[in-house]
């Protein structure tokens, strides 16, 4: 995958090591600059390994999709890390005593195990097979369950933290700590630890209802038309770029100021879906960032709201 771009490799680690990685090709922007360092793990132990060879002050990004990320034209002065297929564990738990789900399989319910690289599609499949109910959502979400648990993300009226039991985590130095809902403040697009801690998501349990897995999957498929029907899925773009203030919609605000078709450079406010930025072809991370900065402010000038992002951006300025 990155033979042509690796230097070293540091011993002991089963994953690969890349410098100077350019990635626009690792975001759904396509569009970005080059971060200096990006290792993939061979599986969850060996991220452990690799977290505990960096000095305690590397800046470090982690990355599923890189569907909700834009990484600035200047680069990302640190380490990326690469979970998509990485943290690939996907399956059904089996029943253990002292867990938080203890005895639920009697109720009615089961629980999946999936990693942090697992994308969230694949969990609503997953689910629906095996005849467990109420992932269904999951489907609509561009990313991984690490991205989703993050930003506690949804759609259709569904949010990931709804369905979580419990999680791990990883902090820098590669320790791995089992938390549970509780621990974290949990709202709209928004999680953070309820105390302070640099800790990122690796794994999560998922409890769901036994149900009907055949309505599931048509739920599925239904759910996915509409997503196709809705949003401009043909070009580059990072899904939602804004939440929705309280009450109203980030696309409504946008588009009754008149910026459906706005464009920087090579990124367009989409004609279809007014809270997607869309590449065009060509843009530039700071064209993408420009016209983010031009919504918000028109926005804000003409309705009183500000709008908040839904997208990260990392990185230095070109």
């Amino acid at each position: 995958m990155m033979a042509a771009e690796t230097d070293l490799a540091i011993p002991g680690l089963r994953g690969e090591l890349a410098f100077h990685v350019d990635m626009s090709r690792r975001v759904s922007w396509r569009a970005g600059g080059v971060a200096d360092r990006l290792y993939v793990p061979a599986d969850l132990e060996d991220l452990v390994v690799f977290l505990r060879t960096l000095e305690a002050h590397e800046p470090l990004c982690f990355v599923g999709l890189g569907s909700n990320l834009l990484v600035r034209d200047g680069g990302f002065r640190g380490t990326v890390i690469l979970l998509h297929k990485a943290l690939g564990t996907l399956c059904l738990e089996s029943r253990r005593r002292g867990t938080p789900w203890e005895g639920r399989e009697e109720a009615g319910m089961g629980v999946i195990y999936a990693e942090a690289g697992v994308a969230s599609p694949k969990v609503a499949r997953f689910a629906a097979n095996h005849g467990l109910v109420g992932a269904e959502f999951l489907a609509g979400i561009p990313g991984t369950v690490g991205g989703a648990l993050a930003m506690n993300a949804g759609c259709y009226g569904r949010e990931t933290w709804e369905i979580v039991a419990q999680v791990l985590t990883i902090d820098r130095g590669g320790e791995i700590h089992t938390r549970q809902p509780r621990d974290f403040g949990i709202g709209y697009r928004h999680v953070a630890p309820s105390q302070p801690r640099e800790e990122w998501f690796v794994a999560a349990w998922l409890m769901l209802e036994k149900g009907d897995g055949a309505a599931s999957r048509e739920e599925i498929k239904r759910l996915l038309a509409r997503r196709v029907a809705s949003q401009p899925l043909s070009l580059p773009n990072a899904g939602s770029v804004f939440r929705n203030p309280p009450g109203d919609h980030a696309a409504r605000l946008i588009e009754s100021c008149g910026l459906k078709g706005t464009r920087i450079g090579g990124a367009q406010v989409s004609e279809k879906h007014a809270n997607f930025i869309v590449n065009t072809g060509g843009a530039r991370a700071r064209d993408i960032e420009a016209l983010i900065e031009r919504v918000e402010t028109v926005v804000e000038a003409r309705t009183g709201v500000r709008l908040t992002r839904e997208v990260r951006i990392v990185g230095e300025r070109g």
